[in-house]
């Protein structure tokens, strides 16, 4: 005879139990505590590291002496790379920056700083064509740097122009040929703005078709800036500025210094055109209001960029090429009434120290010298480092220089 099973006291959850609503008292107060807890302890965002080598003004088309000879730019700009894809291998020094002591290792983008090309001069000496220029740089840079970012792809480019670069587009006060080279500009704008019809020299417009574009990495705004932050630039700015919360650090690239040379301004004579009595170049869209002259100082320019400086506090850093030296160095306005953290990196061609705008026209090549840089997205700390890498000619091992770290925050 089989015996009936007794009902249990107890009660035993069953899916039935869920699906028919009947969910013990004490299974919902589970939930709903798990529920707020998810809510109020978010899962912490992290930004990591990011890197970057920095150089400017490699000025294809030049010539200049070096190890011994005198050679042309392509010869010192095939070195220099063959140096830059070293740097993974290299051991970062004890300086208390960002990554101090570690293995270098994988570099996310190569940041080339304006004047690819150089001015193509009638002469004599006649310089080569931007075209030229272009192809070269094309060959040496684009396909010839083989540094990796940390998916083992390879690093990215982040490319400007310069003053020779726009200035074998537009014309300038010396003689010229071609009239007109837009190539430099024209595969600049297409590599960095992607645009959905690529432009062509005939349809590259300089007037209309600004430099100008940014990239968030590691958790840092990274805006880089056509020639000089003038008056119509900074228009651009303020409305990618606005994309961005008033606490991301940004740090602006662009190829002119803070205190912009006079003669890169619109010419405020005349019909403000480009020509050899006046010398005004006409690179930056703001005509000059500081006189009449290019002998003068941009001051009234410079204080309108402070204020807008000071209306974005959260730009932090600046960095540029042109006038061809390292340094790191605090950039105060035309009134002492500003600090920002300002780095200008070498030329590998034209340095004031190391090249062919030294005194003796030669300068001292062992002091050569590009830049890392290198962020903590999480800890919001910035650290460049200037790299030596030519102190002893064709065996040269890469050697750091000075280095700088400051607080983005």
């Amino acid at each position: 005879m089989r015996n009936k099973m007794k009902p249990t006291t107890g009660r035993r959850v069953s899916r039935l139990n869920f699906l028919t609503g009947e969910v013990p008292l004490f299974f919902l107060l589970i939930l709903s505590v798990y529920s707020c807890k998810k809510e109020e302890d978010p899962l912490p965002v992290t930004y990591g590291i990011a890197q970057f080598v920095y150089t400017a003004d490699l000025h294809y088309g030049e010539s200049r002496t070096f190890r011994g000879a005198k050679v042309e730019a392509k010869m010192v700009n095939e070195a220099l790379v063959q140096q830059i894809n070293k740097l993974p291998a290299m051991t970062y020094p004890a300086d208390g920056g960002v990554r101090a002591g570690t293995m270098v290792g994988a570099f996310d983008y190569v940041i080339i700083g304006g004047d690819i090309t150089t001015l193509q001069e009638v002469g004599p000496p006649k310089i080569q064509s931007a075209t030229v220029s272009w192809g070269q740089f094309a060959a040496d840079y684009l396909n010839g740097i083989t540094l990796t970012n940390r998916d083992n792809q390879k690093a990215g480019f982040l490319l400007e122009c310069g003053n020779h670069d726009v200035s074998n587009d537009i014309g300038h006060p010396k003689p010229i040929y071609p009239l007109s080279d837009a190539s430099a500009m024209v595969n600049i704008y297409n590599l960095m703005l992607n645009p959905p019809v690529p432009l062509t020299n005939s349809t590259y417009n300089y007037s209309t078709d600004k430099i100008n574009y940014s990239k968030n990495v590691a958790g840092v705004h990274l805006m880089f800036v056509n020639m000089w932050p003038d008056s119509a630039e900074r228009i651009w700015m303020e409305k990618d500025l606005a994309n961005i919360t008033l606490t991301t650090p940004v740090i602006m690239f662009t190829h002119d210094q803070p205190d912009c040379e006079a003669k890169h301004f619109t010419n405020p004579n005349g019909n403000h055109d480009i020509n050899s009595t006046d010398k005004f170049e006409n690179l930056v869209e703001e005509r000059f209001k500081d006189g009449t002259t290019t002998q003068a100082e941009s001051t009234i320019e410079q204080r309108n960029l402070v204020a807008f400086l000071k209306a974005h506090a959260n730009i932090k850093a600046y960095f540029h090429g042109n006038d061809n030296w390292n340094e790191f160095y605090i950039y105060k306005g035309p009134d002492n009434d500003i600090n920002l953290n300002v780095y200008r990196v070498d030329s590998p061609i034209k340095g004031v120290i190391t090249g062919i705008e030294a005194p003796d026209k030669i300068g001292d090549e062992t002091k050569l010298s590009f830049q890392t840089i290198v962020i903590d997205g999480d800890s919001k700390t910035l650290t460049v480092r200037e790299c030596l890498w030519n102190t002893s000619g064709v065996t040269s091992p890469l050697i750091w220089g000075s280095s700088s770290t400051i607080s983005l925050n």
